[in-house]
């Protein structure tokens, strides 16, 4: 049986490095591999960008609605074997589409790797990785660090420069105005605790 696998880590952590770098690996073996993100994400467009600059398109940008298992099946039907499904930024799925996630790796014995973000830049969960954390059968942390040299576990929203500490759970890092930092515990408390006095 196939397993449903969850890799999360704060920004700069390699996420998406290592995606493509597991996509690689697999078509190097004359293996299929597919790439699908959520709709939401619009950084980049139909792209995987990693901050090393390495591209890659995916084949399925997931609206909110989609179903994963029709669009699978669809695909098999069209194209024959699937070898691994590889999610980007998947905290933005809903819990429907992680419970379908788990169904394609248990049910259609495709292995299924999601990478993404524990909490949002208020420590709050993700609909989708809240799920990924209760049912994945394998749950990975890829690490980076703080400015500080601790480990970085929180990814705290800055605005025009300016850390913020309230607002909408998404928005996409599209712009120069909207950047999220990779921060350990401590250096986000402090500045928390700035934003708040």
């Amino acid at each position: 049986m196939s397993k449903l696998y969850f890799r999360y880590g704060a920004m700069n952590c390699g996420k998406s490095t290592n995606l493509i770098q597991v996509a690689h690996n697999y078509e190097e073996r004359g293996m299929r591999v597919l790439l699908a993100k959520p709709q939401i994400d619009t950084k980049d467009g139909n792209m995987i960008s990693s901050r090393l600059g390495v591209l890659r398109e995916v084949d399925f940008m997931i609206d909110k609605d989609a179903n994963f298992l029709e669009i699978i099946d669809q695909y098999v039907q069209n194209f024959g074997k699937i070898d691994c499904l590889l999610t980007d930024e998947s905290q933005f799925f809903t819990e429907m589409q992680i419970d379908q996630l788990f169904e394609i790796a248990v049910k259609r014995d495709i292995p299924v790797i999601c990478y993404g973000l524990r909490t949002d830049f208020m420590t709050e969960g993700f609909p989708g990785s809240k799920r990924l954390l209760l049912i994945a059968h394998s749950i990975e942390e890829l690490k980076t660090i703080c400015s500080c040299g601790r480990k970085a576990i929180f990814n705290p929203r800055k605005v025009n420069g300016k850390f913020v500490f309230a607002g909408e759970q998404v928005v996409i890092d599209n712009d120069a105005q909207v950047q999220y930092i990779s921060m350990c515990g401590h250096c986000y408390l402090k500045h928390k605790e700035l934003y708040l006095s």
